[in-house]
């Protein structure tokens, strides 16, 4: 292979920000004059420069790392540039890099095409241009870079999110504990006194009004049941999710007159943070198919395995379009895979009529 053209002096470039980890180049050519040519080079950049002489190596380093771009050499015994180029993009993790290519061939026009087929973003003839191969591998770095702070972002939110939707379910959970026991036994002792003072009335009009004083306390108490199960129910806690998908789902039909048919395996005790998070998912789709699906049938598949629950929830609806799922003020569905992703899972949604809505995390 040809060597870069000589490289002359140039001004330094800033080098990598302080507190910052370098950004990794990958250099791939089976000549090592080109390759020390390619180090000097961009070795002002100040980022973590490695190096590649065969296909082979190539592909073994961009499996451990992520390269903010890769500067690939065409003609190479073995794996040429063009097949290196086309199983890095065929995985998932450097699908996305940037590879530029290299080549001094004769027949460039033909070798661009294919370099643009296998996911080139650049082609440079040698010998290079050092400043224009220098700029281009800057604004790559610096994309990569930004990216990065983008991921962080990015994280730091989700991790945001997850300490916000814990402590609402510990707020919920003490609320609906005080509500249950503080108030429950306020309206039981309240009951019993007028229940006493029941006893030992005579008089016909106040013996009906301490009948519908009772009446009204059992009411009461009835409603703070309901509203303590809404706000975090027992059954979750005391019996786990399978019994708290069966319960939920009676109650959904109750309420909406929906035929729910629940398939649930047997109970397994597993991390109570993944069975909140499936059982808030679970009300949500329901809460989606009352308001929008106009269904008469809700089919409910719960499977537990050694990795992972999965839950699967069909209606005999409309269905849902894409453009619905993908909408601003889809905050339901949103919420569903903010939850999900929290401990590693998804939720998977399809549009058609008799409509899929599947949930799948890990069990531990």
């Amino acid at each position: 292979m040809n060597d870069l053209a000589h490289v002359p002096e140039l001004e330094a470039e800033p080098r990598a920000e302080e507190g910052l980890e370098k950004a990794k180049i990958l250099l791939v050519d089976d000549e090592p004059k080109s390759l020390f040519a390619l180090q000097e080079l961009l070795s002002t950049l100040g980022q973590n420069l490695m190096v590649a002489q065969s296909g082979e190596e190539a592909l073994r380093l961009a499996l451990r790392n992520d390269f903010a771009v890769i500067l690939l050499d065409v003609r190479m015994p073995g794996i040429d540039g063009f097949e290196t180029a086309r199983l890095i993009r065929s995985r998932e993790r450097s699908k996305s890099t940037p590879i530029i290519f290299l080549t001094a061939a004769a027949d460039e026009m033909t070798s661009m095409f294919r370099g643009y087929e296998v996911g080139a973003v650049d082609y440079l003839m040698k010998p290079v241009v050092p400043d224009v191969l220098k700029s281009k591998v800057a604004v790559f770095v610096e994309l990569f870079r930004k990216s990065e702070r983008l991921r962080e972002s990015e994280d730091k939110l989700r991790r945001l999110a997850a300490h916000l939707i814990s402590v609402r379910e510990e707020e919920r959970a003490h609320i609906a504990r005080e509500i249950h026991d503080e108030l429950g036994q306020v309206l039981t002792g309240l009951k019993m006194e007028v229940t006493w003072l029941a006893k030992r009335l005579k008089e016909k009009p106040l013996v009906e009004k301490t009948d519908s004083m009772c009446a009204l306390i059992d009411s009461t108490v009835q409603t703070v049941r309901k509203i303590a199960t809404g706000l975090r129910p027992e059954m979750l806690d005391d019996m786990g999710l399978v019994a708290a998908v069966g319960w939920q789902a009676k109650e959904f039909q109750k309420r909406t007159g929906i035929r729910c048919r629940a398939k649930l395996p047997a109970e397994t005790r597993f991390d109570i943070d993944i069975s909140t998070t499936m059982f808030r998912i679970f009300q949500e789709i329901l809460t989606n198919v009352a308001r929008h699906a106009r269904a008469t049938r809700v089919d409910i598949d719960l499977a537990l395995a050694e990795d992972h629950v999965s839950l699967e929830v069909v209606d005999n609806g409309v269905g849902i379009q894409d453009e619905e799922l993908h909408a601003k003020k889809s905050l339901g569905l949103l919420g569903m895979q903010e939850r999900a992703l929290l401990f590693g899972g998804d939720v998977r949604i399809t549009g058609s009529p008799d409509t899929a809505r599947g949930c799948r995390c890990p069990s531990h």
